[in-house]
């Protein structure tokens, strides 16, 4: 199976075309807002609106032989600790490894923003590069989340 934590993803139709090829169950999970898909491979789950509402939803259903889209890294965290694999919509893979890292650093950029109104905003922009990065990403993910079921 493939999660994918919906709400402002970037790399839906990337995620449903590998889903598609690879023949494997795909949910788009948000709080409402997407038009479902035709594609039997892709079941939309509109959960209630509330905080992380669909961060549980996708939590307690992950597990070893799945792949989690999602730039979230309390939920990263959360569907690793179950067994899943993680890709970021930029091609990142989240894993056992490097998980504690990139929690620690989220949390040391929240509390700088905390503490300096000014050091505020997004990033950078998301590019043609990144899209095929995630497509590479989430293509190895989904073979290894098949391996790792047997």
């Amino acid at each position: 199976m493939i999660y994918v934590d919906a709400d402002a993803c970037p790399v839906k139709a990337e995620a449903e075309t590998v889903a598609t090829r690879l023949k494997t169950k795909m949910f788009l999970v948000c709080n409402g807002g997407l038009r479902p898909s035709r594609n039997p491979f892709v079941e939309l789950v509109i959960v209630p609106d509330g905080p992380d509402v669909a961060d549980m939803w996708i939590a307690e259903r992950a597990k070893t032989g799945d792949v989690v889209i999602t730039a979230d890294i309390p939920l990263a965290a959360r569907v690793i600790e179950n067994g899943a694999r993680v890709v970021k919509h930029n091609g990142e893979a989240l894993t056992q490894a490097n998980i504690g890292t990139v929690l620690a650093t989220r949390d040391l950029m929240s509390d700088l923003r905390a503490a300096d109104p000014f050091r505020q905003g997004g990033g950078r922009a998301f590019t043609k590069a990144d899209r095929s990065r995630f497509l590479d990403a989430l293509d190895r993910a989904a073979r290894a989340a098949e391996k790792d079921k047997t």
